[in-house]
């Protein structure tokens, strides 16, 4: 059984690791394919996380991601919604039975809560303190839509949350 746990949960952060969400993100899929309900995701990447290592190291690098990523998961409300470590320094969501709107709200309420913990990051180009940029989407899953193609969108609306200048949600 420990083992089993060891194998869902990223060494560092202590939450779900990329193979867990890959799996619980088709199994949630599948079930609100079923119950022709909305499902969102929320993909997330520190702002200018490599300067943060380049300046303070990667001790320091690796407790902010453990902040991070608790913070994440502190600002999750109900027993069906997770977060995973997706990459690096970047965190994925999963928020079955969640409507965009919804999402939104709690990606804005993760931007806010980081944002607030005031780490500093004197390296930034977006400001003096760790910063956090998010995209969402959402959609009730159908067989014109793929899981994959989902994580695209959430993909592009995190990119287009860097190119518009970090530190923000798009949706």
């Amino acid at each position: 059984m420990e083992l089993k746990r060891l194998a869902a949960v990223d060494g560092l952060t202590q939450i779900a690791n990329r193979r867990s969400f890959d799996q619980l993100l088709r199994q949630e899929w599948k079930r609100m394919y079923r119950e022709k309900q909305p499902l969102s995701l929320i993909l997330s990447d520190i702002d200018h996380f490599k300067s943060f290592n380049d300046t303070y190291g990667h001790l320091m690098g690796d407790d902010c991601l453990r902040t991070v990523a608790q913070t994440i998961e502190s600002c999750l409300r109900r027993p069906g919604d997770s977060v995973a470590r997706y990459g690096g320094e970047e965190f994925a969501v999963i928020l079955p039975n969640t409507d965009l709107d919804g999402a939104a709200y709690i990606a804005n309420t993760i931007r806010d809560t980081v944002g607030r913990l005031m780490i500093p990051h004197a390296s930034s180009n977006t400001a003096d303190h760790v910063t956090i940029s998010l995209g969402v989407a959402a959609a009730i899953p159908s067989t014109s839509l793929d899981a994959d193609a989902f994580i695209g969108k959430a993909d592009t609306a995190l990119y287009a949350a860097k190119e518009q200048g970090r530190n923000r949600v798009i949706v």
